[in-house]
């Protein structure tokens, strides 16, 4: 298969499971609803740790995607928790 198809493939993967692991922190341990959270991490500007804490699935989908041998999705994983990292400064510096 196409090499930067399996790199796009890797980044959704890691993108979406980011999303996922977001939503279900702020399901599983928050008394308030997905847009008060939101809000609420913005103005005590916690926005970056929820977003990071969200990134723990990304671990699990880069290491399943080694053991499987698909390394350019991995690689793909890698890019999209990069991205993360690069958001999450931006609402620490800004």
């Amino acid at each position: 298969m196409n090499t930067k198809k399996e790199v796009i493939i890797g980044f959704l993967v890691g993108i979406i499971a980011n999303t996922i692991g977001t939503l279900a922190y702020i399901l599983l341990f928050s008394d308030l609803s997905i847009v008060e959270t939101y809000k609420a991490a913005v103005e005590s500007d916690h926005i970056g740790s929820l977003l990071a804490l969200g990134a723990i699935l990304n671990l699990i989908a880069f290491f399943l995607f080694l053991k499987i041998k698909r390394d350019y999705r991995a690689r793909g994983v890698l890019i999209a928790t990069l991205l993360t990292a690069l958001v999450i400064l931006y609402y620490k510096v800004f």
